[in-house]
């Protein structure tokens, strides 16, 4: 059998999930008491302005499927965690089902519990302006249309993205109309950086984040107590159909201010913080402060799990600390684009002044200790908050985790490499898990020992060293079972509801294998449109095959004549690079067309003959040649490559 193929797994072990172990059973009892569960101040608040909630909990589309569904929570029912949730995460979990529309000040109102994010609205004197239009049009569309039927219709004059994360842009086209956009009637408006952030997230490495954000957020998990309840952020995310609408105006200035349709706002750039792009905005007129992502009720990501380039918590504390400066003393409500409001001044002003100091401890600790020469995962185990934030209910590791988050502080000043010369050029996971069960005394005794340390309760080691007799023999079916198992406990007593999700996505493919899905381009036809040309070529260039370009060389020249735009791409040395605005005299062919055909082409809406027969592309010599470049490209692959073994053609 192929390594990482689903593997048959024992009844026991595919009916259902197993029960909280008695250490688990323990471990959340001890959380349970740590922390200040009579305070409700947060519920009050997640329902404060409550004007109606989302119809029935669901969105459908035209035809009746289900692209969003609270009521597949009904199961989160009251105070009492069950033995299979941690206690803190469960708070959170009912926290983030407060749903519908929501009054926060005059002229403010926001639209929570449709998609993981929030979309804000702004009533202004002629029409409104929508703030984060959710991740997929349809739940958008049916977002605005609750608004709607609880206030007067009024057209959108502009929207609003905050940062470059697609839950925030990608339901624009259930609101507005691209039409109107470009006819001058509605703005879009983004802070600097913000299509050039797109681009390196979700097109370069777009395949691999979306495979790993399922064990993220634990979309392919079943909704349960012994299953996905939460996303930290909100309960998950969308699904549906996600585009995007380029913005017309750009905050490039650290601090702009602008009147729409009657409402000041002043952006506050905020990049390289939550997102590359992102901003801040204060409503003067309002009284309200509008954090986007920066300030949620929890610890945030300093790398997600879902991966991204490292982020610089020192950097993003400086920006809280300029918000609390330049617009607390004027606030009367914070709002963000994920959970709820806070009301009054100095509840907003101590709010604040705790996330500022939660990113930079976390920050500071990590840098001290990698100035005494500690390792990642020593720094990992042995920082935690400090008395008066540890016990906050809002800087809570609900989506981020301290430990993830100084190891990304780590990678961010001193890379993947701990320093030390033994981790330096290792032997890949599979020969090196092979040599190691072998050193062990095979799988059977290493099996055993670690069934001994899973009863007692030290699940921890028993996934990681499970995990090599894994990878040492991928179709064990005791070995992965056991893995299963122990990662399953593991989530049980995680307070991250990412890393809830992780451990128990992981445990399920073990038991039942990859659910496998057709290769296919991971990209929409919006995204791809509004790539910079200049990023469109380094996407095909990361898709190069040196196996089939060895020894070839060539350049081939590019017109875009809907984008008034020239390059030059040249293949050498199995690597393609490229000039825009280069021409050469030396090329084997010169292509003529137009940008939207060559992303026809590269989605499959469009074939090369088809496009040659019509003019849409035109070849200026040798055909061939072209036709052989494109045949070195790698096809799209598979989302669903393995994780939890080596997977085929690896070692």
């Amino acid at each position: 059998m192929a390594a990482g193929s689903a593997v048959p797994v024992p009844a026991s072990h595919l009916d259902v999930a197993r029960d909280a172990e008695a250490a688990t059973r323990a471990a959340n009892a001890a959380m349970a008491a740590k922390l200040p569960f009579g305070d409700t101040r947060d519920f009050e608040a997640a329902r404060r302005g409550l004007i109606a909630p989302v119809p029935d909990g669901i969105v459908r589309t035209d035809t009746g499927t289900v692209l969003w569904n609270l009521g597949e929570y009904a199961f989160i029912n009251g105070e009492l965690a069950p033995a299979t949730v941690n206690p803190s995460l469960w708070r959170m979990a009912r926290l983030n089902l407060a749903n519908g529309l929501f009054k926060v000040a005059e002229r403010v109102y926001q639209l929570r519990g449709f998609d993981i994010a929030n979309m804000t609205v702004l009533e202004g004197d002629s029409g409104v302006i929508l703030i984060d239009p959710l991740t997929t049009a349809e739940v958008s569309r049916a977002a605005l249309a609750h608004y709607y039927a609880h206030r007067p219709n009024k057209p959108v004059v502009a929207v609003i993205y905050t940062h470059s994360h697609i839950d925030h842009y990608g339901g624009v086209r259930g609101v507005i109309d691209e039409a109107d956009v470009k006819a001058g009637k509605v703005a879009v408006i983004a802070p600097a950086g913000f299509m050039d952030a797109i681009s390196g997230e979700n097109v370069l490495a777009g395949l691999p984040m979306m495979r790993r954000a399922q064990f993220q957020f634990g979309s392919l998990l079943p909704r349960g107590a012994r299953g996905q309840v939460d996303a930290g952020l909100g309960k998950g995310i969308a699904r549906g159909t996600s585009g995007l609408i380029a913005p017309t105006r750009s905050i490039e200035r650290p601090i702009e201010t602008h009147t729409i349709d009657g409402i000041e706002i002043v952006f506050q750039l905020a990049p390289e913080t939550e997102a590359p792009a992102e901003m801040h905005m204060f409503y003067p007129g309002l009284g309200v402060l509008n954090m986007a992502e920066n300030a949620c009720p929890l610890l945030h990501n300093f790398i997600p799990l879902r991966g991204s380039v490292a982020r610089d918590p020192r950097i993003w504390a400086k920006y809280i600390g300029d918000a609390i400066a330049l617009y607390v003393p004027r606030t009367e409500v914070m709002i963000g684009q994920h959970h709820w409001p806070t009301w009054g001044r100095e509840a907003i002003a101590d709010y604040l002044a705790a996330q500022r100091d939660l990113y930079k401890h976390i920050h500071d600790q990590t840098l001290r200790h990698m100035n005494k020469g500690w390792r990642p995962a020593e720094i990992a185990e042995a920082i935690d908050l400090p008395p008066g934030l540890a016990e906050r209910w809002s800087v809570r590791g609900y989506y981020g985790t301290v430990s993830h988050n100084v190891k990304a502080v780590y990678q961010r000043y001193l890379s993947w490499y701990d320093g030390n010369p033994c981790n330096l050029h290792p032997l890949p996971p599979g020969p090196a898990a092979r040599k190691l069960v072998e050193y062990m005394g095979g799988a059977a005794a290493v099996i055993a020992r670690a069934k001994a340390d899973f009863a007692k309760g030290e699940f921890r080691w028993v996934a990681q060293v499970m995990k090599e007799v894994v990878y040492a023999e991928p179709d064990n079916i005791e070995a992965r079972a056991l893995c299963a198992d122990a990662l399953e406990q593991m989530g049980y007593q995680a307070e991250s509801a990412t890393w809830r999700n992780a451990f128990l996505y992981g445990a399920q493919e073990l038991r039942h294998g990859v659910f496998r899905m057709p290769a296919r381009i991971n990209l929409s036809a919006d995204t791809l449109a509004g790539l910079a040309t200049d990023v469109f070529f380094d996407m095909l260039a990361i898709r190069l095959d040196p196996a089939k370009s060895a020894g070839q060389a060539m350049v081939v020249n590019w017109h875009f004549t809907d984008r008034d735009e020239k390059l030059a791409l040249t293949l050498a040395h199995s690597t393609l690079s490229h000039r825009l605005g280069a021409w050469s005299d030396r090329a084997a062919a010169s292509v003529t067309t137009t940008r939207a055909t060559l992303d026809s082409l590269i989605l499959g809406k469009l074939q090369v003959p088809e496009a040659l027969m019509s003019g849409a592309l035109k070849i200026d010599g040798d055909p061939s040649r072209l036709a052989a470049l494109f045949g070195m490209l790698d096809q799209p692959s598979t989302l669903m490559f393995d994780i939890l073994t080596p997977g085929e053609g690896r070692l």
